[in-house]
């Protein structure tokens, strides 16, 4: 059973720090939702673990299955079996979505799929997410709408199957019809048992499809309160305010 262990994890940007010791543990078939006000430092947990150069660790370690992750090259934690889905990802314009999901199917596994099989793999997963078969050909999240390229991460996720997805503000942008599917996506993958899943997110919507087993409350750069799915009831009757100023 794979697990990712973050323990006084402390991280800065330009010499101000974010992260102020934070720890955390996901194992697989568990689902943790972390949650809290705008600039807290949940963004900054999921770029810092997936290895970003815009962050700098300053202590604590990560590790998955009890290896160094803060040593790896990001290409090294994705093989490992690390994902991020990131709340902005960049366009790509002359790649498109099928060569760039078949790179990556073959960087992570280690060789690349037979063209026909990957095909068969790709198409199955677009149907799972209401994916239009043209969308293979597009360019990478180049005129993307919000929808398109959560669903695109989602499919990521199916094709990639990761030890460990972080998914950072998956419903962003999303209308409901656009939630619900990508949710059943992530359940999908969920239902699978064999991962862990750290869902980053501002609001309960996401909640009402994806039920996390464990909530955990984030300011001021560390998690301030932990719990279950009722503690996500209870910050949508009440907010962040209470945290917000405990953490000032």
């Amino acid at each position: 059973m794979s697990t990712l262990q973050i323990r006084d994890l402390r991280v800065a940007v330009e010499d101000k720090e974010i992260l102020k010791g934070v720890n955390l543990t996901v194992s697989a078939g568990e689902t943790h939702a972390i949650m809290g006000p705008n600039g807290s430092g949940k963004s900054t947990l999921a770029y810092a673990v997936a290895g970003h150069p815009k962050y700098t660790i300053t202590g604590g370690e990560v590790l998955l299955d009890g290896e160094d992750v803060l040593s790896m090259s990001v290409d090294e934690r994705a093989r490992a079996g690390l994902f991020l889905a990131m709340q902005y990802p960049v366009e790509v314009p002359g790649v498109s979505v099928s060569n760039f999901l078949r790179s990556a199917v073959t960087a992570v596994r280690g060789e690349a799929p037979k063209l026909r099989e990957f095909t068969k793999e790709l198409r199955a997963g677009m149907d799972g997410l209401a994916i239009d078969a043209a969308f293979a050909q597009r360019n990478l999240n180049e005129g993307f709408s919000g929808g398109e390229k959560k669903r695109h991460e989602i499919l990521q996720l199916e094709l990639l199957k990761p030890k460990i997805a972080v998914l950072d503000e998956t419903d962003s942008g999303l209308d409901v019809d656009a939630l619900r599917v990508v949710s059943e996506g992530v359940n999908r993958f969920r239902e699978q048992g064999e991962t862990g899943v750290l869902l980053i997110t501002h609001y309960t919507r996401i909640l009402r499809y994806v039920k996390p087993d464990f909530v955990h409350v984030f300011a001021g750069g560390r998690i301030v309160e932990e719990g279950g799915p009722e503690l996500a009831d209870r910050l949508e009757a009440e907010g962040y305010e209470r945290f917000a100023k405990a953490s000032a």
